[in-house]
């Protein structure tokens, strides 16, 4: 589980918009240019090539 400070800071590297915190999938979902980052062992992982897209449907979900 990620700290909530951590989490409340952390913005896209690429736009600097807001997160959305996945707690099942365990990623970082930015709405705005539709990309999910990975956590992982605890340590989100916000380099662009690691990202992966989401689905529209995944983005409603938010």
């Amino acid at each position: 589980m990620l700290d909530k400070k951590l989490l409340g800071i952390l913005v896209c590297p690429l736009c600097k918009g807001n997160l959305h915190y996945d707690k099942d999938s365990q990623e970082l979902i930015c709405l705005g240019d539709a990309l999910a980052f990975p956590i992982k062992d605890d340590v989100p992982v916000m380099l662009s090539e690691e990202a992966r897209e989401i689905t529209l449907e995944e983005r409603e979900k938010f």
